[in-house]
């Protein structure tokens, strides 16, 4: 009988649960979608009960006439630096504040301070403290919800938190924790000593393991909750953004990992833990052992494409019901009927501010260049086209921790798109491969790393030879060179709309 393996991936807009067999088989799969909650432009929180409904709901589902026998463990991926708060006795505090909130860049800016300014604070993380991480979303209860930080002793990622309401352990993992802004990645601890000039109590952050390390075991209770069987080994697990990369095979710097999930990422995987000149990137501890991780992230990726889906493509989506098929089907086939360039269109994908490459929570969503000419199949073309820009533009700053990439390895739920798949290889000017379980996204990677925590996989390597090449894309050189004229006008944008970016945020 072959082991089976769980992988949950707790993201921002669903919970995608899938059984895999340990030679890679995709079993049963199921996501449960949800929405966000948004008060105020750039904030975003989350009813941490709903990823708990989510959860129970999709294992429900896929575990359905299942051997319990036959589980060998279950691990995590999920969104990374979302603020879970608890009181004394392990009870929510308030909604999560999400990784693409960015209220918090005065306090981003005051921890920065304390730290003793940008260098020092580098000397502390290797990483610049930004808007989306957790050690902001602390801080910023503390001055805003007074009555809400006294009540919390304990802050947990999402991920984790749902770790602990199967297992009854509270803990974090090496990849979730660097997304905190406190965690000391180089030693791959977290920092007190700069959790304290910030203000705020060690004793805040749970314990951290490594990310491969099992953490404990479903509890009767979650086991009569979600049919999971009681004792099944439960597996840290790891953050989204580098455990989706992590488990392609991310270990050369030859090689970019491109993920177009809700956040885009792009990443390579290093041995060592160079110094993050001016912070530009995001280095982060890798899911294995000893390992680092080279990233930047944008806010918007798929979250933006979902954003124009569920805004601007109401006709289509009724087509879709009507003929029993997905819309991004649709969707995709407007894309393939624009033109290269989609007819003078460029869209800045700043939905939820930026990150990378430019970290500003007052950036915003712009098409330039409407005309009366401009279509339907355009606009779509030209936000998966605006995407891909903002994905290069981080891809262009990997050449200072030495990356130069001669392939991408893509995954995420865009991946899964023939026509981005080929916008990706033509702006970055290099083939782009698909490798199998890159549909499921960091839930396959959840999964292999279950095998992994108990044994079914003596490590990243051996897990990894189960991938397998799903699709090869060749860029075309004629539209390479015409996305490279593009992107020179892309990347004037940002510079000059700031300024209204700026004052429109300071509209009531």
């Amino acid at each position: 009988m072959k082991r089976l393996l769980i992988g949950l991936d707790i993201g921002t807009s669903g919970t995608k649960t899938i059984l895999m067999d340990e030679t890679g088989v995709v079993v049963r799969a199921k996501t449960i979608e949800y929405d966000t909650i948004v008060q105020k432009p750039g904030w975003s929180e989350m009813r941490v009960q709903t990823w708990w409904e989510a959860v129970v709901q999709s294992l429900r589902l896929v575990l359905d006439g299942v051997e319990p026998s036959a589980l060998a463990a279950l691990s995590f991926s999920g969104q990374m630096h979302g603020m879970v708060a608890l009181d004394q006795d392990n009870q929510v505090v308030r909604p999560a504040i999400l990784w693409n909130d960015v209220r918090t860049q005065a306090q981003c800016d005051q921890i920065t301070q304390a730290a003793g300014g940008l260098e020092a604070l580098l000397g502390y993380t290797n990483n610049r403290m930004l808007p989306g991480y957790t050690g902001g979303k602390i801080l910023w209860m503390k001055q805003n919800e007074p009555e809400n930080y006294a009540k919390t002793k304990r802050v947990v990622n999402p991920k984790d938190y749902i770790r602990f309401l199967l297992t009854g352990v509270l803990g974090t993992e090496v990849s979730d924790a660097s997304g905190t802004g406190f965690f000391d990645v180089k030693h791959r601890r977290f920092c007190s000593e700069l959790i304290e000039k910030a203000g705020l109590c060690p004793d805040l952050f749970a314990p951290c393991t490594e990310s491969d390390a099992v953490t404990g075991a479903v509890t009767a209770w979650a086991s009569a909750q979600t049919g999971l069987p009681e004792g099944l080994p439960v597996v840290a697990g790891g953050g989204d953004a580098v455990l989706q990369t992590t488990c392609t095979g991310l270990v050369s710097s030859d090689v970019l990992g491109v993920v177009i999930g809700t956040s885009g990422v792009v990443a390579t995987g290093i041995s060592g833990c160079p110094e993050n000149q001016n912070g530009d990137l995001q280095l982060f501890c890798n899911n294995a052992p000893g390992l680092w991780h080279a990233m930047g992230i944008t806010l918007a990726a798929g979250g933006s494409f979902k954003w124009f889906r569920d805004t601007l493509c109401q006709a289509e989506k009724a087509q879709a019901q009507r003929e029993g098929i997905s819309v991004y089907d649709l969707l995709n086939a407007q894309a393939q009927s624009a033109p290269v360039g989609s007819d003078g269109v460029i869209f800045l994908p700043y939905l939820s501010g930026e990150r990378c490459p430019h970290s500003d929570p007052n950036a915003r969503g712009t098409f330039v260049g409407l005309s009366l000419k401009t279509n339907h199949a355009a606009m779509t073309r030209a936000v998966m086209e605006g995407i891909t820009y903002s994905l290069k533009s981080v891809g262009e700053l990997m050449g200072g921790v030495g990356a130069a990439p001669k392939k991408i390895i893509a995954s995420g739920g865009g991946a899964s798109s023939a026509v981005w798949r080929q916008i990706l290889a033509d702006v970055f000017g290099v083939p782009v491969y698909t490798l199998s379980g890159a549909g499921e996204g960091g839930a396959y990677g959840a999964a292999m790393l279950a095998g992994i925590g108990v044994g079914v996989y003596r490590d990243w390597a051996d897990a990894c030879a189960i991938l397998k090449e799903e699709t090869c894309t060749m860029p075309s050189g004629e539209n390479t060179a015409k996305y490279a004229r593009i992107f020179q006008i892309y990347q004037s944008l940002y510079g000059a709309l700031k300024p209204s970016f700026d004052a429109m945020a300071l509209l009531p």
